[in-house]
C-alpha cells in the first residue's frame, strides 16, 4: 500500500524558496513508551498542530485524555469559536473538556510582562488548575520542530547561556503545582501536520494573526526564517534544530562533568575553591545551573559573566539578579539571597 504524498511549497513572499513532498504517514515514537492507562492533559488551542496532536494521540491508543483549551480573548468573536470549535472536537471523540478565558491584555499590563509572556504564565496556571482537578500532572503540548527553530533563533537573539531550545520532557512548577510538560512532535515539521490533516480531511480554526509579521515570533517565522533559508540555500529551521539537539548533548557531557566535580557544598551553596579549580566553560556551566535552580528568570550570557566575577575575593561581594535577588559571597560560598519583602 502507497502512502499519498501532498506537495508543500514553503513561500516567502512571491519567492518559493523550497518545493518538497510530505508524507501523510506520521511517527511519533515518544507513543510507544506512553502508558495508554494514565491520565494525560492535552493542551489543545484549536489550531492545525494541537488539533494533528490530538488525534495522533486518540490514534495511538491514548484514551484517558483531558482536553484543555484557554480562550486569550485576543481575537474577540474569533476566540470564543476556538473555544466552541475545542468543544465539539473533544466531544466527538468521547473526551473531557476543560475551558476557561483570561483577559491576557490586562494581565499582561499588570505584570509589565510581554504578551507572549503573559499568555505563558496564564497557559500553564490553567494546566495547574486542571492538573489539581483530573489529579494529573502530565500535559502534552504541541510544539513541533519549526517552533523549536524559532525558540533557538529567539534563545540566540537575545543573548540566553548556551544555545537552548524546548525540552522534549520538561519539569516546572507554576502556582505551586508541579507539572510535567511532554513535547512529542518535536520531530515533525508544521508542513506534515497540516498534510496529515488535509490527508483525512479533519478540520481545526485557523488563526489569522499567524499571517501578520507583528510579533517576535510571527516575523522570526514569516520573515526572519525564510530569509535565512534564501540565504544558506537549505532549510535553516532543519539547521538550528540540529544544532540545538547537539548542543543538548554537550549540555548533558557538561552536567555529568559537574556531578563529578561536586561543586556544592552540604548547604547547597557554590564552594568556590572547587569551582575555581574548574576550566572557564565549566565555571559558566556550573553557574548558570546553580542559578537556573534557584529560580533565576532571564539567564543570559552576560548574567553569567558578571556572576563569574565572584570568584575574584578582590571584587565586589554581591551582584544583583533579576527579581530583585542577590547572589553573594561569603566565607569562600555563593548563595542567593532572597529578595527583601516589601
Amino acid at each position: 500500500m502507497h502512502e499519498k504524498i501532498i506537495e508543500i511549497r514553503v513561500v516567502a513572499g512571491p519567492q518559493v524558496l523550497h518545493l518538497h513532498p510530505v508524507s501523510v504517514h506520521l511517527e511519533i515514537p515518544w507513543l510507544a513508551s506512553a502508558p495508554p492507562g494514565l491520565r494525560w492533559l492535552v493542551g489543545v488551542s484549536g489550531g492545525a498542530d494541537s488539533v494533528a496532536l490530538l488525534h495522533l494521540l486518540v490514534q495511538g491508543g491514548l484514551r484517558q485524555l483531558v482536553v484543555c483549551h484557554l480562550d486569550h480573548r485576543l481575537r474577540g468573536r474569533a476566540s470564543t469559536e476556538d473555544g466552541r470549535f475545542v468543544q465539539r472536537l473533544a466531544r466527538s471523540l468521547g473526551l473531557p473538556v476543560e475551558l476557561e478565558r483570561v483577559d491576557v491584555v490586562r494581565l499582561a499590563h499588570e505584570r509589565r510582562e510581554s504578551l507572549e509572556t503573559a499568555a505563558r504564565c496564564a497557559r500553564h496556571d490553567w494546566f495547574a488548575v486542571c492538573a489539581k482537578k483530573h489529579g494529573c500532572p502530565r500535559v502534552i503540548l504541541a510544539h513541533h520542530a519549526d517552533d523549536q527553530a524559532e525558540t533557538v533563533l529567539w534563545n540566540v537573539l537575545r543573548g540566553s547561556h548556551g544555545l537552548k531550545g524546548m525540552h522534549a520532557l520538561q519539569p516546572i512548577t507554576t502556582s505551586g503545582t508541579s507539572l510535567e510538560l511532554h513535547r512529542p512532535l518535536l520531530n515533525l515539521h508544521r508542513s506534515e501536520l497540516r498534510a496529515w490533516l488535509l490527508a483525512r480531511k479533519l478540520r481545526w480554526r485557523e488563526d489569522a494573526s499567524n499571517g501578520e509579521a507583528t510579533n517576535v515570533r510571527n516575523r522570526l517565522r514569516l520573515e526572519a526564517l525564510p530569509l535565512l533559508s534564501s540565504i544558506a540555500g537549505r532549510d535553516a529551521s532543519a539547521m538550528l534544530v540540529r544544532a540545538a539537539t547537539a548542543a543538548a548533548e554537550l549540555q548533558e557531557i557538561s552536567a555529568w562533568a559537574l556531578d563529578q566535580a561536586h561543586v556544592l557544598d552540604p548547604q547547597g551553596r557554590l564552594h568556590l575553591p572547587t569551582l575555581r579549580l574548574l576550566p572557564p566553560p565549566l565555571q559558566r556551566a556550573a553557574m548558570a545551573r546553580f542559578l537556573q535552580e534557584h529560580d533565576v528568570p532571564e539567564i543570559g550570557r552576560d548574567l553569567v559573566e558578571r556572576a563569574i566575577c565572584l570568584l575574584d575575593a578582590s571584587g565586589p561581594p554581591a551582584v544583583n539578579l533579576p527579581g530583585g535577588a542577590r547572589l553573594r559571597r561569603r566565607q569562600a560560598r555563593l548563595f542567593v539571597e532572597p529578595a527583601a519583602a516589601d
